[in-house]
C-alpha cells in the first residue's frame, strides 16, 4: 500500500502560476508510473500530466493532455519521493480538484499508446487538492 499526500494549490488569478507537490510513502522510482489528474464541477476526471519510466531503463517519457501542454509541467524527484506539478498561465477552465497517483497497474500503460491518460493505468490515488482560477 502506498499513501500520497498532495500539498499546494489554492486561488489564483488567471494568468497566474501555482505549483502542486505530491508526496509518496514510498520510493517514487519503482513506481513506473505517476501522474495528476482533474475533476471539475459536474465532469468526468481527466488525465492532465503523466510520468511513465519502463522497467530497467533511466529515461522517463511525458504525456500531457492537449489543454496544458505548453503550459504545465510535471516532473519527479526521486530522492524526495515527491511527484510535482508546476502550473503556469492559469486558466479559469483549469479550475478543478487534482488527484496525484502512481504505480502502473500494467506492464505497459495504456497512456503510451492511447491519446488521453486513463485513470485505471494508476493504483493509488491522493487526496486531491482544490485548484481555483478567477477571470
Amino acid at each position: 500500500q502506498v499513501q500520497l499526500r498532495q500539498s499546494g494549490g489554492g486561488s489564483v488569478q488567471a494568468g497566474g502560476s501555482l505549483r502542486l507537490s505530491c508526496t509518496a510513502s514510498r520510493d517514487t522510482y519503482s513506481a513506473h508510473c505517476m501522474g495528476w489528474f482533474r475533476q471539475a464541477a459536474g465532469k468526468e476526471r481527466e488525465g492532465v500530466a503523466a510520468i511513465y519510466t519502463p522497467i530497467y531503463t533511466p529515461s522517463s517519457n511525458t504525456y500531457y493532455a492537449d489543454s496544458v501542454k505548453g503550459r504545465f509541467t510535471i516532473s519527479q524527484d526521486n530522492a524526495k519521493n515527491t511527484l510535482y506539478l508546476q502550473m503556469n498561465s492559469l486558466k479559469p477552465e483549469d479550475t478543478a480538484m487534482y488527484y496525484c497517483a502512481s504505480h502502473c497497474t500494467r506492464t505497459t500503460p495504456r497512456l503510451t499508446v492511447e491519446p488521453v491518460i486513463p485513470s485505471d493505468d494508476f493504483a493509488y490515488w491522493g487526496q486531491g487538492t482544490q485548484v481555483t482560477v478567477s477571470s
